[in-house]
């Protein structure tokens, strides 16, 4: 499969998703010109359109040093530029992380932050919301010969004492001790941090988003990367060096950093079994170069626990060679076009699901409470036109007793309204709770305890102890929320049934809110976390300052798993009575027309067909709305669920 054949896939899942962004917005807009809409809503569909209009589709490459992950990427993705774009030679190439996307605000540019900033208590996210603190170098992108120039600067190493080398996690004593080097006076450490580029490549301007990760050691000492970072990827190509196999540091990469980022289904994962060229043998000839593969695949698929399909045996060096030349057979040769197909179909399709699951998850209550509405409407306004055309309005008598139960059921309405209005206070003091039991304040003050007695702290072993105690407060305020949950719960599914039972209202299972997803990301995250920290390499490395970090990176994702609790609770209690009100003001609507109809009867019997036409044009755009929303329903993929 060709590059072109690639940006072709891209092009077909952005135009889906903007398809999708579409119908979502006509969701919005339909809200809003039938009154349906609400603060919360509203910002729920803003919410999940600023989601999809930012989306990409993140490719994360991870291998050690020289298994050519740098060329493969150059092969997949820029061959068209003719040269050898990213760096790509022997031995080490990239030696900081390097994301490479499209910034159509900010333009083409070269961002690097400078190592020294692993000594500051800040996080890659929160540097990246800062551009001032990079070191910027424009790019020009008419010349890949300065782009190629430019792109040199990744691989930038200096020199430092072996002090500052500890300080900045980048010196291992034993290790070093391995190799021979013992207390060297200078140690040869990367310029760079973590990199950033931004160039207006045809599919990165479609959303696909690439990230280079160099080696054991970077992902060993920056966990944001292992925890943050390689999860969110749609998918992660691990490269391995076909002539080598699995050597003992590709396992450890793979254990501790790929395989935990996937979960146990391995979804979007793949297995590069890169340099294949170098197991040609002229005196074997093909059948035994062809034999000698897939033995080596076989033996990747049983040590990595595999499925030899997720393996994919390539020649990256033949690739690019035969694509800037224009050579087929070389192409066919360098066995690119299997990962090219599982990359382009795929992945795309998973994240084309994963998108799908979200929009649903998000606001598929808002869009099945909106036809069941519309539904419960027509229903009713269909009924009073039937009761309408059947009623004998020549018998005064019987009109009299119709306007007698109508002003019976106002006067019922108005007097449980106040309950319904009672029932609310009651509601809003249990939500308040709830929302206060995932308070910033209360999250940052067992926060800053913890962090304040893990800065004296000067083992591991005590810094330990303090994350186990602060994921233990943290659960507890979880528990906390769970009694107040459940109350919230009974007091508002009362109140729905009150007036399905008394009103007949068309039933709309309310949304309960459940921190049982809270929990379980609050568990996962203290479990990668210590899996991180137990990895071989974090604990033969042990400085401080890697420690300190990774309990960073624990720290932010719990307060943000808690921050967004608290915004979820606070969203669902200001919107959980909202369909019951559009029903309660629709009823009172009904019974108010029913009156002024009646009244109008009684005073003219001529005016009957009257009332039954405009009860009829009332019904027509009725119906036509639910036929709108049924389209729009159709357009964002999702199913009509009317019971």
């Amino acid at each position: 499969m060709r590059n072109l054949e690639f940006k072709e896939q891209l092009h077909e899942y952005s135009h889906w998703r903007e398809q999708l962004i579409q119908a979502i917005e006509m969701y919005r807009e339909w809200r809003n010109r039938y009154k349906f809409s609400d603060p919360q809503s509203t910002d729920t569909l803003l919410n999940i359109l600023q989601g999809l209009y930012s989306d990409r589709i993140t490719l994360a490459f991870v291998a050690e040093f020289s298994r050519g992950k740098t060329e493969l990427i150059n092969s997949l993705f820029f061959a068209e530029t003719g040269v050898r774009l990213l760096p790509s030679s022997p031995g080490r190439t990239t030696m900081s992380p390097t994301e490479l996307f499209w910034d159509e605000a900010g333009g083409s540019y070269i961002r690097l932050l400078n190592i020294e900033s692993r000594l500051e208590d800040i996080s890659l996210m929160d540097y990246k919301h800062n551009p001032e603190r990079w070191t910027q170098i424009n790019l020009d992108c008419d010349s890949p010969t300065q782009m190629q120039e430019a792109f040199r600067e990744l691989i930038a190493v200096k020199r430092v004492t072996k002090d500052m080398a500890d300080k900045l996690g980048l010196w291992n004593e034993r290790e070093a001790a391995e190799q021979g080097i013992i207390n060297p006076e200078f140690v040869e450490v990367p310029c760079w941090r973590h990199a950033m580029i931004s160039f207006p490549h045809p599919l990165l301007k479609e959303g696909l988003c690439i990230l280079d990760t160099p080696g054991l050691n970077a992902l060993g000492t920056e966990p944001e990367l292992t925890l943050s970072m390689l999860p969110s990827a749609q998918a992660i190509v691990f490269v391995l060096a076909a002539d080598t196999g699995v050597t003992k540091s590709d396992m450890e990469m793979w254990k501790s950093h790929v395989c935990g980022s996937r979960g146990q289904r391995r979804q979007g994962l793949a297995v590069v079994m890169n340099k294949i060229d170098s197991m040609w043998d002229d005196l074997a000839g093909d059948t035994g170069y062809d034999a000698a593969i897939e033995k080596q695949i076989e033996t990747c698929a049983t040590i990595l626990s595999l499925n030899k399909d997720l393996i994919f045996p390539v020649s990256a060096k033949q690739a690019l060679l035969a694509k800037v030349k224009g050579d087929d057979a070389l192409l066919e040769r360098s066995r690119l076009k299997r990962l090219e197909n599982y990359l382009s179909e795929d992945i795309l399709d998973q994240r084309r699901e994963i998108l799908k699951g979200v929009v649903e998850k998000e606001i598929g209550f808002l869009v099945s409470e909106s036809i069941k509405l519309m539904s419960g409407k027509i229903a009713n306004a269909d009924k009073q036109l039937q009761e309408f055309k059947q009623v004998d309005f020549q018998n005064q008598e019987m009109t009299g007793k119709l306007m007698a139960e109508t002003r019976d059921r106002q006067n019922a309405y108005m007097v449980n309204i106040e309950n319904f209005q009672a029932s609310r206070k009651v509601f809003a003091v249990q939500a308040k709770m709830l929302i206060d039991s995932f308070s910033k304040d209360k999250i940052d003050e067992v926060i800053k305890a913890t962090r304040l007695e893990m800065r004296k702290s000067l083992t591991t072993y005590g810094m330990k102890q303090s994350m186990r105690k602060l994921f233990d407060e943290l659960r507890d305020l979880l528990q906390d929320s769970v009694d107040i949950t459940e109350e919230t719960r009974r007091l508002i599914k009362a109140i729905h049934k009150k007036f399905q039972d008394e009103y007949g209202f068309k039933e709309i299972e309310p949304q309960l809110f459940s921190i049982k997803q809270y929990q379980f990301e609050l568990e996962q995250i203290f479990d990668e976390g210590e899996a991180f920290r137990t990895s071989a390499k974090t604990t033969m490395t042990e400085q401080s300052v890697v420690i300190d970090r990774l309990y960073s990176t624990l720290i932010a994702k719990a307060r943000n798993i808690l921050q967004q609790a608290h915004k979820d609770a606070a969203t669902w209690s200001n919107s959980v009575l909202t369909p019951l009100m559009h029903q309660i003001k629709d009823h009172k609507k009904q019974i108010e027309s029913r009156l002024v109809m009646l009244r109008k009867i009684n005073e003219s019997k001529g005016s009957v067909g009257e009332s039954i036409a405009q009860l009829e044009a009332e019904l027509a755009p009725l119906i036509s709305q639910r036929q709108e929303l049924v389209e729009i329903i159709k357009a964002m993929h999702m199913e009509i669920k009317d019971e």
